[in-house]
């Protein structure tokens, strides 16, 4: 059962401050290095469709391929963006995409893209950007007008001779069956099992945070995924070909590591800290 969403307030909706922080995302994503950086956007639809749905998905979701070179332009984007929110695929721009944010979030969105790039670029090092994914959520606008709760992730497709950034892939997946509301968070997740930075304050001193290894193995993550996606052990057991008690272990396993009781505790904590 989809959890209940609401509209923001109606003094928000349209307002200046809504508009000054588009912007402030706008001046974020310009002061990326390598934005000036001549790119070819490769036109890959099928190969990203299956790369999507076996590391990122966990619920609906569609993508868009952002190239710094040309804001202005439509996006390359999944034709599920129709059917989420309503967007014309064929004419999608990053504009059009912020402008479906919930205005109490957009604050927040335009600080988590520019905490972002400044910890990938300052203290993790631009020539690593591609180990890294980058996550948070916040509420978009839908195509029936209400506002649902989405998990943004992107990852570094291209970078330039300076190892600036040239292109991203950007997923967004509807988490509205799981939470209500995010926390406000940043995480940047090493895409490799290595070190990860977490539940990063992008408003409080952003930059004090802990590189934190990985908590779950990564077998462990495949069953963590699953169960966000609602599969039961039987079908977990069947789609990684291993027995179910198998299964029924590595679920007390992951509840153990994660100091957690249930599995809707455990899929909420791993939502707020960017796992899935």
């Amino acid at each position: 059962m989809d959890l209940p969403v609401t509209l923001p307030p109606m003094e928000l909706r349209g307002s200046n401050n809504s508009r000054e922080s588009r912007e402030s995302i706008y001046r974020a994503w310009r002061n990326v290095p390598g934005f000036f950086a001549q790119r070819d956007v490769a036109q890959q639809r099928l190969e990203l469709d299956r790369f999507i749905s076996a590391s990122f998905s966990s619920g609906p979701c569609y993508y868009y391929v952002l190239d710094f070179l040309n804001l202005d332009k439509p996006m390359q984007v999944s034709r599920e963006i129709e059917s989420i929110l309503g967007l014309d695929p064929e004419n999608t721009t990053i504009e059009s995409l912020i402008e479906r944010g919930h205005p109490e979030d957009i604050p927040f969105v335009a600080s988590a893209e520019e905490t972002a790039f400044s910890i990938l670029k300052n203290q993790i090092g631009m020539a690593r950007v591609k180990e890294f994914k980058i996550s948070y959520s916040g509420r978009l606008r839908v195509a029936d007008g209400s506002y649902r709760l989405f998990n943004h992730q992107a990852i570094i497709l291209d970078t330039d001779e300076q190892f600036g950034v040239a292109r991203t892939l950007g997923i967004h997946t509807d988490i509205s069956h799981l939470a209500q509301q995010g926390n406000r968070k940043l995480a940047l997740l090493n895409l490799h099992g290595g070190e990860s930075y977490r539940n990063i304050d992008v408003f409080n001193n952003p930059e004090h945070f802990l590189a934190t290894p990985s908590q779950f193995t990564r077998r462990e993550m495949e069953i963590v995924q699953l169960l966000a996606e609602g599969k039961t052990s039987a079908v977990i057991s069947e789609l990684l070909g291993i027995s179910a008690h198998t299964v029924k272990n590595h679920r007390k396993n992951i509840l153990k590591k994660s100091d957690c009781k249930t599995t809707g505790q455990l899929i909420s904590k791993c939502l707020n800290e960017g796992l899935i």
